[in-house]
């Protein structure tokens, strides 16, 4: 069966055929026949189009819990969907099979439309659905269609998400997400650059503005890389800026590294590690903290 694709959002059209994508801070400007960073949005014919809509690459009914959300509808289950591509390129990704993209032929060779995203939902008696696995910004389409079924069927919608995504793409898909859990990569703009191949000051931003929205619930998570972003001093920035914008009542949750994808210099962080960084931050005043990954 032969792909179409769909029409991008959040794009203008540029001379020579080019097009300037604004879905995130990227900001790609991409030539024709070309696809932007995520590997996912191409230029055909002087138009944006998505590589992805309607064309999921993993699909499975989760405890919400594995999310991880732990304060949000807890002991129910969530319809999980995710795309391939990503905005960012952390090299020490988890999860590098859907977010490095590959060929796209990876993906469900069948088109799911949003309508049958929320069906499956349905049928599977889960409370909700999660935009997840890879990053949900750059199937931005998709999840925003599914959306706004899914909230008229009366479930819920999750976004787990680096937070990497323009404010104009966020004004108009994160009123109709209902709990979110950001990754938080690492507390500095050196680890942002060298480490993700991003920039840390719209990811702070775009926690902020989803915090500041009506009846929003928020998480955050940390993956604890040794050498690289377990510094006393970076937790401490990262705890500063939580207590100042969002308050102590988020749950923070802290990952243990496993080497992975193209960063395995670094060892797996020891349970140690995240036994002191939970320790430091309770007696900090933080209520909810929660670790995860530890074998």
């Amino acid at each position: 069966m032969a792909i179409e694709y769909t029409p991008a959002r959040w794009w203008n059209p540029e001379d020579n055929n080019f097009v300037r994508c604004r879905l995130c801070p990227k900001r790609c400007r991409i030539a024709p026949d070309k696809r932007g960073y995520c590997g996912v949005r191409k230029n055909i014919g002087g138009k944006l189009f998505s590589l992805v809509y309607g064309y999921p690459a993993a699909m499975h009914n989760d405890p919400i819990e594995k999310k991880p959300l732990y304060h949000f509808l807890p002991g129910t289950r969530i319809f999980s969907i995710g795309t391939l591509g990503c905005n960012l390129g952390c090299v020490f990704c988890q999860n590098d099979s859907l977010s490095a993209y590959g060929p796209l032929e990876n993906a469900s060779p069948r088109y799911f439309s949003p309508a049958e995203i929320v069906d499956l939902a349905l049928r599977h008696n889960c409370r909700s659905i999660a935009y997840t696995y890879n990053e949900p910004a750059v199937f931005a389409e998709y999840a925003a269609d599914t959306a706004k079924l899914a909230r008229q069927a009366g479930l819920k919608n999750v976004f787990v998400t680096n937070g990497f995504i323009t404010r104009e793409a966020a004004d108009e898909i994160y009123p109709f997400i209902d709990a979110a859990n950001f990754d938080m990569k690492g507390f500095s703009e050196d680890f942002y650059i060298s480490m993700c191949k991003g920039t840390f000051a719209p990811v702070l931003e775009s926690i902020r503005f989803f915090h500041s929205l009506p009846g929003k619930h928020l998480e955050l998570t940390n993956l604890v890389i040794p050498g690289k972003n377990d510094s006393a001093e970076l937790v401490d920035q990262y705890l500063d800026w939580v207590e100042q914008h969002l308050g102590f009542e988020i749950p923070l949750h802290f990952s243990a590294f496993h080497p992975a994808f193209e960063f395995r210099s670094a060892p797996p962080t020891p349970p140690e590690t995240l036994y002191r960084i939970a320790a430091h931050a309770q007696q900090r005043g933080f209520k909810y903290i929660h670790l995860g990954n530890i074998r």
